[in-house]
Order: C-alpha cells, then structure tokens, then sequence
C-alpha cells in the first residue's frame, strides 16, 4: 500500500470554506478518478510560524502504477481547480510513502 499525502497550509481566512470544499468535493474528485481506494484528511495540531493552518489529506493507493497514473493524467486539472478557487491563500507539498 502507498500512501500519497498532501499537506496544505491555508489561510485562517479561507480555511472553513476549504476544508467544506475538500470535504465535499475535492477528495471525493480525486477517488472517483479510481487511483485511491481510500482518503482521510487531519488538521496539524502544531503552531506553524507563517500563519497558517496546516492540514495533511492522506490518499491511499494499492500500486505506484496507480499513483503514477494519477499524477500524469488527473493531478493538473484537479491542482487548477485547487488555483482557481483559492490562489495564494494556500500552499502545498506532496510525499509519496511505502508501507514498510
């Protein structure tokens, strides 16, 4: 099992109004693309210094073929749609882990 993890830090301003997004359409987006079997997202429970609040949505993947996959044919449409509604009130950085 691979799990591609997304952490974001957006800001407080926006952030009820991402999260209700993410929630209701964004992870459910990104499964439908059939590249995951499964998606969580947690808020950061840690001060970070540039003022944002940071959460990690976690993706589950069963092969890297599937993540692969979904970085070459999904991942740029649904990152616009990301830009589209909340250009520069967040920022992003992905990790790609194997379960040991």
């Amino acid at each position: 099992m691979l799990l591609y993890n997304v952490t974001v830090g957006v800001d407080p301003s926006v952030e009820q109004e991402w999260l209700h997004w993410m929630k209701t359409e964004h992870i459910l987006d990104v499964l439908n693309t059939k590249m995951f079997v499964s998606a969580r997202i947690y808020k950061v429970l840690h001060e970070v210094e540039d003022g944002t609040v940071s959460y990690s949505t976690q993706y589950f993947a069963e092969s890297l073929d599937h993540v692969e996959k979904y970085l070459e044919h999904f991942a740029p449409a649904l990152r616009q749609e990301v830009d589209k509604r909340f250009a520069g009130k967040y920022v992003a950085f992905r990790t790609l882990l194997e379960e040991a």
